[in-house]
């Protein structure tokens, strides 16, 4: 059977129906950086490309384990595989026209600047507290001209409702209950791993719209 695939046209159509023409233009002509596609990066990139969001940079240098199936927005059949690679497979299944860039490298304080000099917006979704706040230093006083939009604690089984963001400079949010730990105990549970993730793509979404946090 002979998959039909709406068009470019259709898909932007629909978009604005839902979000009217101002935003999604708005939307459509952006360029988001997500640093590490795990259980917040795979659902920041989901999230922002069904958003209409034009183009997204995708960088990690990890592959896919049967561990990430849990929380990250990867296959079992793709196990294995570089995330940058089974991720864009994954996002082009939902948002067919949407423009990648991928780079599957270790980010350091050296290669910020080159890695996300095109980006509008960077999305901070890593895991060890040491690389973000390196990637939060070297962005705010390298690239003080950027949004970045960070995360600090979405593990274990507290409140929904904890998970916040908060706008800690003119250009800098931060999301999540900025207490828990995956090392604390019981570790990162899906459904609140998700909820931080969906925080950090609304906060961007808001400011492409202009809509800043007080």
């Amino acid at each position: 059977m002979v998959e039909l695939i709406p068009t470019q046209e259709e898909i932007r159509k629909a978009l604005k129906e839902r979000h009217g023409t101002e935003l999604q233009d708005k939307l459509s002509s952006a360029t988001v950086a997500v640093c590490g596609l795990g259980g917040l990066g795979s659902n920041i990139a989901i999230t922002l490309a069904r958003t209409g969001i034009g183009r997204l940079i995708l960088i990690d240098f990890d592959r896919v384990d049967i561990s990430n199936l849990h929380r990250q927005q990867y296959k079992a059949s793709q196990v294995g595989r570089y995330k940058t690679d089974a991720l864009s497979e994954n996002l082009k299944e939902n948002s067919p026209y949407i423009k990648l860039e991928t780079h599957t490298v270790r980010i350091t304080e050296h290669n910020i600047p080159e890695l996300l000099k095109d980006a509008d917006i960077i999305c901070e979704a890593f895991d060890r507290a040491e690389t973000k706040a390196m990637l939060a230093n070297t962005v705010l006083t390298a690239m003080p001209d950027k949004y970045l939009v960070a995360a600090s604690g979405m593990a274990g089984l507290g409140s929904a409702n904890s998970i916040r963001t908060r706008r800690l400079t003119d250009r800098f949010y931060l999301c999540g209950d900025e207490v828990s730990d995956a090392g604390d105990g019981l570790g990162l549970i899906a459904s609140r791993v998700m909820l931080c993730a969906a925080h950090q793509a609304h906060t961007v979404v808001r400011i492409l719209a202009e809509k800043f946090e007080p």
